[in-house]
């Protein structure tokens, strides 16, 4: 099992480490962005690289909940088939809570860990980029002790041409 500690990182700054990290990915996303969505049941807003390419990284921010709670999803994602009207894919990755750990809400990092499956369909023709996606998400904690399987269900724009 991958356990991390903050102060093992960087010893007295959490909070730094915590705040470089959110910056990171705010900067990242205004520079590299090339898809964003928003999965509503689940309030978590999506931003990711481009996900024409065969091997692609979506990061989530969950929202609609306490300030504390407010976990980031790192999820590398690989294609598995991929046509003009829709693509299977497969990803996963870690659940992290560095807005828990700048708040000092919490002393764990690492949330959890995923194994995503899902499918992203362009309904419309005349509007290819927008995309409806649906995942299967298994989920445990990160003791392994307990877990759940989530679905996503969501809206999503990609930008540019494939």
């Amino acid at each position: 099992m991958l356990k991390i500690e903050v102060k093992n990182l960087f010893p007295g700054q959490k909070h730094i480490w915590s705040g470089l990290f959110i910056v990171m990915i705010f900067v990242g996303s205004k520079t590299q962005a090339q898809s964003v969505g928003y999965y509503p049941w689940n309030g978590l807003m999506s931003v990711s690289t481009n996900p024409y390419r065969p091997v692609w990284l979506d990061f989530r921010l969950q929202t609609n909940t306490l300030f504390g709670s407010l976990s980031t999803e790192v999820l590398p994602m690989v294609n598995l088939k991929q046509k003009e009207s829709f693509q299977l894919y497969l990803g996963g990755g870690v659940r992290f809570n560095f807005i828990g750990v700048l708040a000092n809400q919490t002393k764990n990092l690492v949330e959890g860990y995923q194994l995503n499956v899902g499918t992203r369909v362009a309904p419309f023709k005349s509007v290819p980029q927008v995309r409806v996606a649906f995942e299967l998400a298994p989920y445990v904690q990160r003791k392994l002790d307990s877990g759940i399987l989530k679905s996503n269900f969501g809206v999503i724009y990609t930008f540019g041409h494939k």
